[in-house]
């Protein structure tokens, strides 16, 4: 085999092995985590909450119904932090 074809089967091999890496960890990322009530700055909220229909709508920081999706127990650990709305 040529040294340009090797180089080429390798760097494709290396990119397939990449993107099978990758696949796996956005599945298993996305399953980890949860939803942190009363943490998110104001106007920086991941969905709609109770006053507001919107992501990024929240009018102050630590409102207690807008929240953050967060890596899952990381929650517990934050200041005002809570997985209940």
């Amino acid at each position: 085999m040529k040294k340009t074809n090797i180089a080429l089967a390798t760097a494709v091999s290396g990119l397939i092995a990449l993107a099978g890496t990758v696949a796996s960890t956005s599945a298993v990322a996305a399953e980890e985590k949860e939803k942190c009530y009363g943490v998110a700055k104001a106007g920086k909220n991941d969905c709609a909450t109770k006053t507001s229909s919107c992501a990024g709508t929240s009018k102050t920081d630590g409102q207690k119904d807008a929240f953050m999706m967060v890596p899952k127990g990381l929650c517990d650990r934050l200041s005002g932090g809570s997985t209940e709305g």
